[in-house]
């Protein structure tokens, strides 16, 4: 058993541990209000804009537009990963990590990266695969030129055809309890056929809805030229937005309950520390009745 005064000092740890926990959870709650905001104002438009470019892409006729290029086999596969920068977040960095990592084992052809975020950068290093990029330090709700440069990369990577299709793996944003895993088909815009790949379960994908001819002014090229690499970096830029929403939500929820399990250890250490003192203080009763009794003895046995 613990001495009084190592449980005190346990005591006094565990207490300025559960001040930095519940810190840490004022500043997530901040920063998840902030995040929730800006994916709840730019989802709907990132959604409708990815059904229009999915219904572009499933128009019959010659594909004019090399973002809409399927290649057929897939010979090489990129993958975008988003994790944080930081630890304290829960299975925040774990889920996606093992989500993307068993999508890769089912794939069986090479697999490159671009690591948004330190976690998946060391991962990345450690499995020594291939990575492409790597961008950290982005702000806690970022802007659309934060996230322009990992959505270039990315589609260079595509259209010099070092990778033959890509994929966004981020955590979407369900709520403040939950947040669920996602990989995203990113390029090319073609609907695949997923139900016919092993790794279906894997990918969240968008079938065309009520497929139209369209009328583009002043002409195809240019209309496309313009909106598909606007498009793709918007669905990045929503991916972004999930991820760091997603984040913040699961720190603050590890740091709610960091903080109420160090509330209850301080409860425990707080009721052994009372313990052990009125153990101490009946030691002390008992040695000075002892010796009191013992001095009795001795002035009897004196006289």
């Amino acid at each position: 058993m613990e001495t009084l005064r190592e449980i005190r000092r346990h005591i006094r740890s565990i207490g300025n541990l559960s001040q930095v926990t519940k810190a840490l959870e004022a500043v997530s709650a901040s920063k998840v209000q902030k995040a929730q905001a800006a994916v709840l104002a730019t989802r709907p438009y990132a959604h409708r804009a990815w059904e229009l470019i999915v219904n572009i892409a499933c128009v019959r006729g010659e594909k004019f537009h090399s973002l809409l290029t399927h290649r057929e086999p897939v010979h090489s596969v990129l993958i975008v990963l988003f994790t944080s920068d930081r630890g304290l977040c829960g299975a925040y960095n774990q889920n996606i990590i093992r989500a993307t990592t068993d999508y890769v084992e089912q794939l069986g052809v090479p697999v490159s990266y671009i690591a948004v975020g330190r976690r998946g950068r060391d991962v990345i290093w450690r499995m020594q695969a291939d990575l492409v990029a790597e961008f950290h330090g982005l702000p806690a709700v970022p802007s659309f030129v934060d996230v322009s440069a990992i959505a270039r990369t990315a589609i260079e990577e595509f259209l010099q055809e070092r990778a033959d299709a890509i994929f966004l793996a981020y955590t979407d944003f369900i709520n403040l309890m939950r947040q669920q895993p996602v990989i995203k088909r990113l390029l090319p815009l073609t609907p695949s056929r997923l139900e016919e790949q092993a790794v279906s379960e894997y990918v969240v994908d968008m079938q065309p809805l009520g497929v139209a001819e369209y009328i583009y002014e002043p002409g195809k090229a240019e209309i496309m030229n313009a909106v598909l690499p606007r498009f793709t970096e918007l669905q990045v830029y929503q991916a972004t937005l999930e991820a760091s929403a997603s984040e913040h939500a699961a720190r603050r929820m590890a740091m709610r309950n960091a903080t109420d399990n160090a509330e209850e250890l301080l409860r425990d250490l707080t009721l052994m520390r009372n313990k052990a003192r009125q153990q101490a203080i009946t030691s002390e009763l008992l040695d000075i009745a002892g010796g009191a009794e013992a001095l009795e003895q001795a002035l009897q046995a004196a006289r």
